[in-house]
């Protein structure tokens, strides 16, 4: 075969490999939205305000917990406020320390990692809580945003956080595999973008100084064994008994941090 040849046979195979790659894309596309109209949005976009002090009867100086993130860490799909992620964690911490919990949501329905900055923008200039915990990922994988920024805004956030004194908690990007409204490949696909963000983002957290805990790994089976106890009505966000779960997983980890907080901020006896 001649170079010519070589050169005309490469250009067409180029030609094909693009055609194949433009035809994947639209099937993608299309599955995606197909995925969007099972899914709906029959929760709304507003969760259950929990914020308030969890167990004041136990006495003492609250602990500060903050919860920044996505739908997830602001509870969405939950019917009671104690059904929350935040409300889990807050009296699951509570119980666990002995003292209250006071519990502030900074998370906002739909966020991706680069609306962390805006999350923390909000907070009052002095807010110093002991323990933070951030959820987000979910929508970084839908929407596509590159992994390299996904954790580029994370690493900001954890940076600024421990500036304020936090210790903090990263639970990272579940599987979105579980997600039954979307069809194969795209379920597929998603799943193992989910699984590459979520090793992404506990890197990122170690290495920022927080503690991360790997959610696909710690409830991801619970989700795909069990949707329709572990999913809410939409078959997107958590149930009540999801959301149970998935506090479970994060608690000890959330105790040792807040453990730690109390433990640097203690006076030093003279």
């Amino acid at each position: 075969m001649s170079r010519q040849q070589v050169v005309v046979a490469l250009a067409g195979l180029g030609v094909a490999v693009m055609a194949v790659a433009a035809g994947i894309r639209f099937a993608l596309s299309h599955q995606a939205a197909v995925a969007r109209r099972r899914i709906g949005k029959p929760l709304g976009e507003l969760s259950i305000d929990a914020d308030r002090v969890w167990r004041p009867s136990l006495g003492g100086e609250p602990i500060d917990m903050l919860v920044l993130g996505d739908s997830l860490a602001a509870g969405l799909g939950a019917e009671r406020r104690k059904q929350t992620l935040g409300g889990r964690l807050a009296k699951g911490t509570a119980r666990r320390m002995g003292r209250p919990v006071r519990l502030r949501t900074a998370a906002v329905v739909g966020s991706e990692s680069p609306d962390l900055a805006g999350q923390l923008d909000a907070l009052p200039a002095d807010y110093a809580p002991h323990v933070a915990v951030i959820v987000v990922g979910g929508n970084d994988v839908t929407h596509r945003l590159p992994v390299a920024v996904s954790t580029q805004h994370l690493r900001d956030a954890i940076l600024r956080l421990r500036r304020r004194g936090a210790e903090v908690v990263v639970g990272t990007c579940p599987d979105l595999g579980a997600l039954r409204p979307v069809p194969q490949p795209l379920r597929r696909l998603v799943s193992g973008m989910s699984r590459r963000l979520s090793m992404a983002q506990t890197a990122t957290a170690v290495a920022a100084g927080a503690r991360p805990v790997d959610l696909r790994r710690a409830v991801g089976a619970m989700f795909f064994d069990d949707p329709d106890a572990m999913f809410s009505m939409d078959r997107f966000h958590p149930s009540a008994l999801g959301y149970r779960r998935t506090a479970e997983a994060l608690l000890p980890a959330v105790c040792l941090a807040a453990e730690a907080a109390l433990v640097s901020r203690r006076p030093t006896p003279r």
